[in-house]
Formats: C-alpha cells, structure tokens, sequence
C-alpha cells in the first residue's frame, strides 16, 4: 500500500446551478513532502467546516482503484473524452491512496506512513459540489450505489506526507466497517 499523489486547494467560488458557491473540491497533486498538521494538509483549505475539515475530518483519501469507475462513467455522461485521465485530487482527496479500499477500513484503523500516523474516522457522504465537479447530476447516486466514498482520517501523529511513501494499516477495534457504515448512513 502506497501513496500515489498528495493534494490540496484553497477555496475558490465555482458557479453551481447559476450561483456562485465557495469549495475547494478541487485539490491538485503537489510534489515534495507536505506538512500534515491536526488540522489537516498544509496549503489545504475546506470551505463548509460544518461537513468537511475539522480534527475528526482533517485529511480525506481516496482510492487509486476507483479512478477507472469515474472515468468510466464521465465518458458514458459524455462529459469527459473515454481516455480522458481524470487528475488526482479530482475527488476532492488529499491522499490518493493504492492497495485500500472502503471494505478493507474499520473506524479506528490506522495509517502508519514514515512521518506520521492517520486514523480512520468516517465514510465521505457525498454533496451537489462534488457532481458539479464531476460534470454531471448523477455522480451523486453512482458514489451512494457504488460505496466509493473514501475515508475521512484524523491525525494522529502530525508530520508530513510524500507521493511514494508507503502505507501500513493497523487495525483498530474492527467494529464498524467503514463501506458497511456509509451505507448505513445512505439509507438514512
């Protein structure tokens, strides 16, 4: 397990359904180590801390393995050419991450990396900013459908965090699966 790319953003206004709304869903690959603070990424900003950010929310990672899926579909909505490779960070992650996935994380787990320590703390319920950025309305339903939602970590262990480094997963106590609770949560 590895980490492919590290990515932040600050927030910006992006015109949604013929309004302007601040998000900074937009994250892009940075190159070097970043920072990892209590708070999350240096450089990173969220702009609803009532859904995003904040110490039980501080980073977001998402699965390398569900890129294919989203492009997949992007192309079939026709808003991206079949081939068209979506960037990292294009979920709104700061970690995309190779070797996990939603079934294999427990709430409590942790992410052991060289230089800092991460734990699992909730699935990411999914927003209108993210179909917007996606490029098409049911990007929403297909996340809900398909359990891709990624894992909401806290910091544990600040330091900071490189493109390349490796992953150890720790488990926790192993009571509440992370892609078993999001869809707990969905049918809610």
């Amino acid at each position: 397990m590895r980490v492919i790319s590290v990515n932040v953003a600050t927030a910006v206004p992006m015109q949604i359904e013929g309004r302007s709304v601040l998000t900074a869903i937009g994250k892009r690959a940075v190159a070097g180590p970043v920072a990892v603070r209590p708070l999350g990424l240096a450089g990173d900003e969220q702009a609803d801390l009532s859904v995003h950010g904040g110490i039980d929310k501080a980073v977001y990672a998402y699965p390398l393995a569900h890129y294919a899926f989203w492009q997949t579909v992007r192309a079939q909505a026709r808003v991206a050419a079949p081939d068209a490779a979506l960037p990292f960070g294009a979920m709104g992650e700061n970690l995309t991450l190779d070797g996990l996935d939603e079934a294999q994380l427990w709430i409590g787990d942790r992410l052991v990396l060289p230089h800092c320590v991460l734990a699992v703390s909730a699935p990411r319920t999914p927003c209108f900013k993210f179909a917007a950025a996606m490029g098409f309305a049911q990007a929403l339903r297909l996340m809900v459908r398909s359990s891709y939602c990624g894992a909401y970590l806290t910091v544990v262990q600040p330091g900071r965090v490189s493109a390349g480094e490796t992953v150890e997963l720790q488990p926790g106590p192993r009571e509440v699966n992370l892609r078993e609770l999001f869809k707990a949560r969905m049918k809610a």
